[in-house]
């Protein structure tokens, strides 16, 4: 269901359904519940209320603080294994230059066949969460074939071929690395406490009366708002390859990797 609504809608529909709607369904609720209870209005449970609300945003808000980090953290890491393997690629590409023009012309076939694979058929994969280690993997393999096969002729030859295989091996490592981040997403138990924790709380400030209905409404929107912006940024990041805000396969366009596209 993330998926989709990440891959659908954009940033700023999310924010207006998210906070929007938390804000709204607060607002209606605190509305509909004095009316019930006019004797709310009176504050003469607003101890009792206080610390009860007190209790649970402080937990409340410790959980919401670890789930956003670890997110934020795993965003972070999966722009950086990225950028990485798209580096790796490029040195590739350049340690190249020092083979003769036929086992060139080999590899370079395979890097530019790997690199539409990673941006045309493996980047839809990831954003639909389905990701497939087959979309590269012929092409990946075929670098493998083309510098298993080469005997380097001298000692530059030899020292460009050591570098070669060492970024071969990491891109293979970093591709894993970076399909197994396509698949995760937050484990269903933090997935029920941070928005289970919602349906909790919100409610816990109906029971919090002001005589004045305005202001009321205020803190009790305030809060709203803030988790649900809180409950936002959950969604949006969560998934690494989906959405506005997901990994974006630039890296594997530009600098030394231009060139494949320009072909």
């Amino acid at each position: 269901m993330s998926l989709w609504l990440l891959n659908q809608l954009s940033t700023f529909t999310l924010a207006a359904i998210t906070v929007g709607g938390t804000v709204l369904v607060a607002v209606a609720g605190s509305v509909a519940l004095r009316r019930r209870y006019p004797s709310l209005a009176r504050g003469e449970h607003n101890d009792m209320v206080g610390v009860t609300l007190g209790m649970f945003g402080a937990i409340y808000g410790i959980i919401l603080a670890f789930v956003i980090v670890t997110l934020w953290t795993q965003l972070d890491s999966t722009q950086t294994i990225v950028a990485s393997e798209a580096t790796d690629m490029a040195l590739i590409a350049r340690d190249a230059a020092a083979f003769p023009p036929a086992v060139r012309a080999e590899l370079d076939a395979a890097l530019s066949g790997y690199v539409h694979a990673v941006v045309e058929d493996q980047w839809p994969r990831m954003r639909a969460g389905q990701p497939s280690y087959g979309a590269t993997e012929r092409h990946l393999q075929a670098a493998f074939d083309v510098l298993q096969s080469y005997d380097p002729k001298s000692p530059r030859e030899e020292v460009f071929y050591g570098e070669a295989v060492s970024h071969l091996n990491d891109v293979a490592a970093q591709r894993r690395a970076r399909l197994t981040m396509a698949e995760q997403e937050l484990p269903p138990l933090l997935q029920v406490l941070a928005f289970g924790g919602a349906i909790v709380l919100i409610p816990l400030t109906f029971l919090y009366g002001m005589r004045k209905l305005r202001v009321q409404l205020l803190f009790v929107a305030s809060v709203a708002a803030l988790i649900g912006f809180s409950l936002l940024l959950v969604l949006v990041l969560d998934r690494p390859f989906a959405g506005e805000l997901s990994v974006s396969p630039a890296p594997y366009r530009e600098g030394a990797l231009a060139r494949y596209w320009s072909e």
